[in-house]
């Protein structure tokens, strides 16, 4: 199965991901492919259900240069506390492209969760680095960027989501997208698998 990102407003993206309780060759090579799409689509960052994996696992590369892959970093089962401070930056996203937003996060906050190594990762993390991983982390819960604008911000970008609802309405009706109960037996299947 080669990945790719879904757009919204494909179901997976509002799916509460379910924790990992085992890393295998098929979820390194999952983070793998996730690194390489979110580089060919210039994100900093891509969690699983952006890829239709109902699964507790985000990449990123906070440079978002390939050239830099120390930078990258991958995260099971993330756990985020203690959050500080705020500061208001514009965010993106690659599953709603060509829209941005205004978005308030902490400035600082505590991310609890494990690498591809089995490895605890318990660290306090700032600036971009902390937003991406609190954009991340929201994915994982069903939560989009958009969800948290004001009524005045997202009026001003309700026209491109509405093009992007048709646009994916239609490739279902295509059958460039499964429907919503295939999708759905695709998620159950899957959480079913990594049990």
């Amino acid at each position: 199965m080669s990945l790719q990102i879904v757009h919204y407003p494909h179901p997976t993206l509002r799916h509460v991901s379910k924790p990992l309780t085992k890393v295998d060759a098929q979820l390194r090579g999952w983070a793998a492919e996730m690194i390489e799409l979110m580089y060919e689509h210039e994100g900093i960052g891509l969690a699983a259900n952006q890829v239709d994996l109902p699964y507790r696992m985000f990449v990123i590369n906070v440079t978002g240069d390939p050239e830099q892959p120390e930078h990258e970093r991958v995260f099971l089962n993330p756990v985020l506390s203690k959050g500080k401070g705020q500061a208001t930056m514009t965010e993106g996203c690659l599953s709603l492209p060509d829209i941005r937003g205004p978005m308030i996060r902490n400035t600082t906050v505590r991310v609890q969760a494990y690498d591809l190594a089995g490895n605890e990762i318990d660290e306090t993390v700032d600036g971009m680095l902390a937003r991406v991983i609190q954009h991340e982390t929201d994915h994982l819960d069903g939560i989009l960027f958009i969800d948290k604008m004001s009524p005045t911000e997202k009026a001003e970008v309700d026209d491109d989501l509405y093009e992007l609802e048709m646009d994916f309405q239609s490739r279902q009706e295509t059958g460039d997208v499964p429907s919503g109960d295939a999708i759905a037996a695709r998620i159950a299947e899957l959480e079913a698998h990594r049990c």
